[in-house]
């Protein structure tokens, strides 16, 4: 790090790509280099003639460090090191750095790093999510994912105020209730969000917003969104209606709405969404949405107009081995559709049992492998043996917004 000749570290460039930063090495990596921070930190403390060669860096750039990879750790390592060890190092950068200007750099040419991340936040505190962004550049955040932090409004109004910058805002399981809570906290979450000038990105999966989403995504955000999670947030006909005639509808390049029941009187409102997203939507989820073959037979007209589609998530569905290969050969106009998670068949499982959730046992393994040789079968026809399509939901993950 002292012979680091540059002002700027960024991951990304000096590996050319992204897959990469998939690799456990690469978090031992970042780890080496934060540590190294902290240490240049720490040997600056000793006295400013010491260190009068101080290394260049002034920006680390880590984003695009993937945590979520189970299974590509090292051996001693969890799947969340690489957000560990960024915490840990930009607290402590925090403090070493107010410890030198109390040491007498405020006027001279302080050591201090800017770090740019996308940050993972799990089962914190309100005031300790506020502890760890305060000692951060807000600038720097691209990404922000706090999850599992049972925030409520109340923790959000406190929160959100510290990431006027972020580009992407993740809050799945932050138990936002609009049942239990009171029109001001719902106007409070909908402020802070119009906020956050940058923001394009936007998860709220698993809150329950029934009724409440044109009041969360009122004229209040300055920019329409460009994704938007709202995996299982009980949603009722008049937000998707609502959803539809905003401004976010022609806009969105990616859409999660799993979860919800498609099978009474969402089809209709989703129908005319997805008529309004089709020219940008690159990317949709639809898993365990209660489709059978006659609602999915009702959205193919409206798929076909996604000409940029690119990824489709369908698992979880109930339906019939026949239907899957309509899908295909009805998809196959659509160029850049290159993953499929389609639905186990009903057909190759046990009898009454939900294709979602059915357990090894009562799988068809016979059946199953016949009907991928189907589909690989129906793709080569359709010209399109590229393509990938699987009912493993776990193998192949879908488009993170800042690769659309």
């Amino acid at each position: 790090m002292a012979r680091w000749p540059f002002p700027v570290l960024d991951f990304q460039w000096i590996l050319g790509h992204q897959e990469p930063l998939r690799d456990g090495p690469s978090k031992l990596c970042v780890q080496s280099v934060l540590l190294a921070m902290v240490e240049q930190l720490q040997g600056a403390l000793e006295g400013p003639g010491r260190h009068s060669s101080w290394c260049q860096l002034r920006i680390l750039d880590v984003m695009g460090l993937r945590d979520d990879d189970v299974g590509r750790a090292p051996a001693g390592m969890s799947v969340w090191s690489g957000t560990v060890a960024l915490a840990k190092a930009c607290l402590e950068l925090s403090k070493l750095q107010r410890e030198l200007q109390r040491a007498g750099f405020r006027n001279a040419a302080s050591p201090s790093i800017d770090i740019r991340a996308d940050l993972f936040a799990e089962e914190l505190s309100p005031a300790g999510i506020v502890n760890l962004l305060e000692s951060l550049e807000p600038s720097g955040l691209r990404r922000v994912e706090l999850c599992f932090n049972n925030l409520s409004l109340e923790g959000l109004s406190t929160v959100l105020p510290r990431l006027s910058r972020s580009g992407s805002l993740q809050l799945p399981y932050s138990n936002v209730d609009v049942w239990q809570e009171m029109a001001p906290g719902i106007w409070c979450l909908a402020t802070e969000l119009g906020k956050l000038r940058g923001l394009r990105e936007l998860n709220l999966g698993s809150s329950r917003l029934s009724g409440s989403l044109g009041d969360v995504l009122c004229n209040e955000l300055q920019a329409p969104l460009e994704s938007l999670e709202l995996a299982f947030c009980s949603l009722l006909p008049s937000d998707l209606s609502f959803l539809s005639q905003s401004p976010h509808a022609p806009a969105l390049k990616r859409l999660d709405l799993s979860g919800h029941d498609f099978s009474w009187g969402l089809l209709r409102p989703f129908q005319q969404l997805l008529e309004e997203a089709s020219p940008s939507l690159v990317h949709l989820d639809l898993m365990e949405c209660h489709l059978g073959d006659s609602q999915l037979e009702s959205l193919l007209a409206s798929l076909r107009r996604c000409s940029c589609l690119r990824s489709l998530g369908l698992f979880g569905n109930s339906v019939s081995r026949a239907r899957l290969g309509v899908l295909v050969r009805e998809t196959a106009a659509l160029p850049d559709l290159f993953l499929v998670v389609y639905p186990i068949p009903m057909d190759c499982c046990g009898q009454g049992m939900d294709p979602g959730r059915a357990s090894e046992e009562h799988l068809d393994r016979e059946c199953l492998g016949a009907l991928g040789a189907e589909l690989e079968q129906l793709l080569e026809s359709s010209r399109r043996a590229g393509a990938i399509w699987t009912c493993d939901p776990y193998r192949h993950t879908g488009l993170h917004f800042f690769s659309l």
